[in-house]
């Protein structure tokens, strides 16, 4: 199998509004994914918004209270390993990696993105045309935010119509910030259009929509990273299907007012709509080959190449023009 490569954009922005405090990636939203992609045979490649050094939210380090949280294994790992740490400390920007040959771009989350991740046109550019291309976009916690810019080639928000999750608002009433971030994410990605779900909070929430996938919280790191590795036929579907039952059963409560909880007869109804839609996704997303593009004129399959200095390109559409990427080789 030709390898998978992946494209992990960061936020490069390190000041909490006017606060006074730190923020920057979440670092178990960063740690996480990549060891679990890279664990799973992807091929990771790392860069930030402006490149340069990546700033870490101090209240992701480990170490930092009585009153911090469960750090995951994977972030004191990144932070022992020194291939990982010179990446982050050197990071190329992502003007810099926009022409990579790469199968998906990947955003990790941190309060940090609400502040740059939005306004990087290069980034809009990058997620619109990996979705016009067919390649995977995943973001997860505040990393969705690099979505709400991005337009497809018609011009429309590519969140619209797609089920999307992210940092829920009364999640961030929880660490109170809402009077703080810009906006919230909840609520500007229901303006874009899109079908937004969410589970409990702090709790594992991930959906796939096509090519995008999307996760709630910074527990939800490794699901949005498994949801890739399947993706790029390099995952274990078995849990995804498990999932998706899982999300089934939430909108099912949330239709039905009823409290979150395992209630037999949600799973009864969720297996047996979960495993329909599960043909479907399969059926309508499955990736096409490294190098085979979708664009608007075309059969879907057309692959349309240019010349570029590092040889043959692929076109895609994005938001603010057009985007040539190599072809994956």
């Amino acid at each position: 199998m030709i390898g998978r490569r992946v494209l992990i954009v960061t936020t490069s922005h390190a000041e909490m509004g006017g606060t006074g405090h730190k923020t920057g990636v979440w670092l178990e939203e960063l740690a996480v994914p990549y060891y679990a992609l890279k664990d799973g045979g992807a091929e990771v490649t790392l860069a930030s918004v402006r490149g340069g050094a990546i700033p870490f939210d101090p209240r992701s380090l480990p170490d930092q209270g009585p009153d911090q949280g469960e750090v995951p294994e994977a972030a004191r790992r990144f932070l022992d390993d020194k291939d990982a740490m010179r990446a982050a400390r050197k990071a190329p920007s992502v003007d810099q990696v926009a022409g990579h040959p790469c199968d998906a771009l990947f955003l990790p989350g941190g309060h940090g993105t609400m502040w740059d991740l939005p306004d990087s046109d290069a980034l809009a550019l990058l997620v619109g045309s990996y979705l016009d291309d067919h390649r995977v976009v995943a973001a997860v916690c505040h990393g969705p935010a690099g979505l709400v810019r991005a337009r497809r080639g018609d011009g429309r928000p590519v969140v619209e119509g797609k089920r999307v999750s992210a940092f829920t608002n009364s999640e961030e009433d929880g660490v109170g910030l809402r009077e703080v971030v810009p906006f919230l994410l909840e609520d500007r990605l229901r303006e874009l259009g899109a079908h937004y779900e969410k589970g409990p909070d702090w709790q594992p929430f991930a959906v796939r929509d096509g090519c995008l996938i999307t996760g709630q919280n910074p527990q939800s790191s490794d699901l949005v990273a498994h949801h890739v590795l399947v993706a790029l036929g390099l995952g274990d579907p078995v849990v995804v299907e498990e999932e998706r039952l899982r999300e089934r059963a939430y909108a099912i409560w949330e239709e039905e007012g009823r409290p979150h909880g395992r209630h037999e007869e949600h799973w009864a109804r969720a297996t047996q709509e979960a495993a329909a839609a599960i043909r479907d996704v399969n059926r309508e997303t499955r990736l096409r080959r490294p190098g085979e593009t979708a664009v608007r004129g075309q059969q879907p399959g057309t692959v349309v190449e240019g010349a570029g200095p590092d040889g043959p390109t692929l076109g895609g559409t994005g938001h603010g023009g057009t985007l040539r990427t190599p072809r994956p080789l």
